[in-house]
This record gives structure tokens, C-alpha cells and sequence, in this order.
């Protein structure tokens, strides 16, 4: 399967999007702001081939070493590239990313087979904070808050208030649908009314294209109705003693069933039997458990094409 290449998106003066089509598994958006001779990166991509090309072609806007590079969250796609910053540009992301990258390690690129990954090593973050922090670039703020759980435990939000630009990580998808299990249900809906109060010009998802205008509510507004569907049908579900695959498979056809990954729909609703058998918030649940159940709704082996 060829894809259209990945494109550097200015959506404002000096910021810029690294989006990668096609947006499915392990091919995300990555993002770059420069200023007055220094820049700050947004999260890396996922193979050892896609993470140099993301580093080549910041270069052509950005020379030199990052002054920071920042993790939305923990999972693969995001991190598997951090091993390729320099020792002097610090990795930072919430506290629990720091953790959570430790924990997963590699898991990723084991369940999501088919990609060639290359040379892999983890690297955590190595600056950690618990709620807010701000970066400079130059004179250029680049806010960071922490709304997890919700994507998972570590989700944080790229706010540059002077730009209007919001750098979403994986609390928006565009096109795809969300993916809970390893963070929250109950947070989610949380988590989209913070990036929806920042009433932001553009919106960078961490899959699939870019949002402006009228499309950032829009989507907000999307994900939001999802979060309810997928409540509805767990509350159902659980009091009537159906599995989470069981649940899925009684509501594959739903409003949602077009966008992709519908797999997603069966982890999620694990993440949700959890909540309502009243584990706290962020409650780890091993990938490894919950994998088996995607694989089956999907009917096979979930490609990847990264």
C-alpha cells in the first residue's frame, strides 16, 4: 500500500504540522515551533525510517538541535523517536509518561506487526511535571497542561496562546475513532471540553488532518457524541452481563462504524466494564489482555502500514 508523503503544514507564523497520511495505526502528526533561532518539537513518529525523515525534514525549517521535545502522551508512535534527540535536548512529558513509556517499552511494534521499525531504543521523557508547564521558544509560549486520564494516564495539551494553536496528541483523531483503553471514559469528555475552552484557531489532531474554524468544534463535537455512544452501550452492555466483545459485536453497526480502526470499539468498552466495576480513573490494564479482543472484532491480524 503506497501513501501520500508527509507534508510540513505552516499553521501559523514559525509553527508548523508534520502530517502524516494516512493517520491510521502508528503514522501520526507530529509538530515544530520556532522562534527568534530556537524551536521546540511536538512529539516523534514511530519507525527508526519515518523518525528520520521527520528530523530531516524539521531541519529545513528549524537548523539545529531542539531546545525541548515534548510527549503528549506515552505510546509508540509518539516516543519511539525520542532515542534520536540529541543528549542535550531534554525530553519532557507528564510524570506518568515518564512511567508508562518505561512499562510499555516496545509493545507497540509487537502487537502492531508488519512495519519494518528499524533500530528501536526507549527513551523517556527526562523533565517530568504534574500539571502545567511552559516552555519558551524565543519569546513564544508553548503551554503545556495535563488532562488525563483520558487517551491515557499522561495526555497533555500544546497550547501557544499567541497563535491560537492547539497541538491536540491523540485526544483528537481526526477521522479515527478514539482510543481509551489505556486511559479513561469518564476523563475524555473532560479532556475535550479543556482543549474546547481554549476556542483555538487551529487544532493539530494527533491523527488525520488538520482543523480549522468551524472544523474545531466540529470534531470536538464528533469525539464528544462518540464518548456518549460508547457510555450508553457499556452501561447497557455491563448490566446484561455481555462481554466487551460481545458488546461490540451486538453494536457494530453504529453511527461511527465509518471512521477507522474500528477495533477501537472493543477496547474501549474494556476501559468502561473497568470504570463501572468501579476501578479508579487510569487504572492500568494490560495491552496484552485486550489485544486478543480487538484482533478478534477485526476478524484477523490489525494491519499496520507504518
Amino acid at each position: 500500500m503506497t501513501l501520500p508523503p508527509p507534508e510540513m503544514v505552516e499553521v501559523a507564523r514559525g509553527v508548523y504540522a508534520y502530517v502524516q497520511p494516512d493517520g491510521s495505526w502508528m503514522i501520526n502528526n507530529t509538530g515544530v515551533v520556532v522562534a527568534d533561532g530556537a524551536h521546540v518539537m511536538i512529539d516523534t513518529t514511530s519507525t527508526e525510517a519515518r523518525n528520520r525523515a521527520l528530523l530531516a525534514a524539521v531541519a529545513e525549517v528549524a537548523p539545529g538541535d531542539p531546545r525541548a521535545l515534548v510527549n503528549t502522551h506515552h505510546h509508540g508512535d509518539h516516543t519511539f523517536g525520542n532515542w534520536l534527540m540529541p543528549a542535550s535536548t531534554p525530553v519532557v512529558g507528564h510524570v506518568h509518561c515518564r512511567e508508562d513509556t518505561l512499562a510499555a517499552g516496545l509493545i507497540a511494534a509487537q502487537v502492531l506487526t508488519g512495519p519494518d521499525y528499524g533500530h528501536q531504543e526507549v527513551r523517556p521523557p527526562d523533565v517530568t511535571f504534574t500539571d502545567t508547564l511552559t516552555l519558551w521558544a524565543g519569546e513564544r509560549q508553548v503551554h503545556l497542561t495535563h488532562v488525563g486520564p483520558a487517551h491515557t494516564r499522561s495526555d497533555v495539551i500544546a497550547f501557544l496562546p499567541d497563535d491560537d494553536v492547539v497541538f491536540a496528541g491523540d485526544l483528537a483523531f481526526a477521522g479515527g475513532q478514539p482510543f481509551l483503553a489505556e486511559g479513561s471514559l469518564a476523563g475524555y469528555p473532560r479532556a475535550l471540553d479543556a482543549l474546547r475552552a481554549l476556542e483555538p484557531a487551529v487544532l493539530v489532531p494527533g491523527h488525520g488532518p488538520v482543523c480549522r474554524g468551524d472544523e474545531v468544534p466540529r470534531l470536538l463535537d464528533d469525539l464528544t457524541a462518540y464518548a456518549a455512544f460508547l457510555d450508553e452501550v457499556a452501561r447497557e452492555s455491563h448490566a446484561a452481563g455481555l462481554s466487551p466483545l460481545e458488546a461490540a459485536r451486538k453494536h457494530e453497526d453504529n453511527p461511527f462504524a465509518s471512521w477507522q480502526e474500528s477495533e477501537r470499539l472493543v477496547g474501549n468498552l474494556h476501559r468502561a466494564y473497568s470504570e463501572l466495576d468501579g476501578n479508579p480513573l487510569g487504572t492500568r490494564l494490560p495491552l496484552a489482555d485486550i489485544w486478543p479482543d480487538m484482533v478478534a472484532f477485526h476478524g484477523g491480524p490489525i494491519g499496520c502500514v507504518a
